[in-house]
């Protein structure tokens, strides 16, 4: 019995856990638009390059040669 409550509730934890995540990650887009006052969609495009730069330094192993902003 105690098995079934344990599997009925697990999936409610990690549902409010990624919720919870997905606000705080809102609230960080949020801030830096603000920070570098941008439009949300800006910061969006700053996270994907960001992002292709890490993926590309660890296919390459080397540094870029120039970082975006």
């Amino acid at each position: 019995m105690a098995g079934v409550l344990e599997q009925l509730f697990r999936p409610q934890q990690k549902t409010i856990y990624q919720d919870l995540k997905a606000m705080e990650l809102e609230a960080a887009k949020e801030i830096l638009a603000e920070v570098f006052k941008v439009r949300l969609s800006e910061v969006d495009e700053m996270i994907r390059c960001r992002f292709e730069v890490e993926v590309s330094v660890k296919e390459n192993g080397l540094w870029p040669q120039e970082f975006r902003l």
